[in-house]
């Protein structure tokens, strides 16, 4: 009977503690892609002063757009939200956007009328809105949610327009 050396016993041993971590890694990659994230518990303030929860908006597909008035890509993206939501707001989708912290709440107002905007229009005062969606800085940052309230896609810049629309029907739809 022969029996294997040390070195040949390490490098069994080796092999299996990395098999042993591959398989770790692949189901913590399984579970972070299956694990879809959560909108959180927030409430919005329109610029009426109207309070909207996130708990009311269980039950909708709705978008939320972080953006600003000094953001050429917003202002460039602005006319398709509009048409996005004339498009899908009788067949549900929601749509708020939330103008950043540092957005002077004047110019924000004034925007909103220049430009009719049809949609929920919120001032993230404080920055909490910003922080509670994972901290976010760049606009713009778009996020669709699905009707049990997650996070089904997050764009940041403008999104493909075509794309983000079949994204929507199949939210609405289901």
């Amino acid at each position: 009977m022969q029996t294997s050396s040390p070195a040949t016993q390490k490098r069994s041993w080796l092999k299996i503690v990395a098999l042993l971590m591959v398989v770790a890694l692949a189901a913590i990659a399984y579970l972070s892609i299956s694990k879809k994230e959560v909108i959180p518990d927030v409430t919005f303030v329109n610029l009426q002063g109207k309070k909207i929860t996130s708990q009311d908006l269980r039950g909708k597909v709705v978008m939320i757009n972080f953006w600003a008035t000094s953001c050429a890509t917003c202002v460039k993206e602005m006319p398709e939200m509009v048409e996005t939501f004339n498009k899908y707001h009788a067949q549900g989708l929601e749509f708020i956007a939330v103008a950043m912290v540092y957005d002077p709440a004047n110019y924000v107002l004034n925007f909103v009328e220049t430009r009719k905007l049809p949609f929920t229009v919120a001032l993230d005062t404080q920055g909490e809105l910003a922080k509670s969606f994972g901290d976010i800085k760049l606009t713009p940052t778009t996020l669709v949610i699905d009707k049990d309230g997650h996070v089904i896609k997050k764009y940041v810049g403008e999104p493909d327009f075509p794309v983000l629309h079949q994204l929507l029907e199949k939210a609405l739809a289901a």
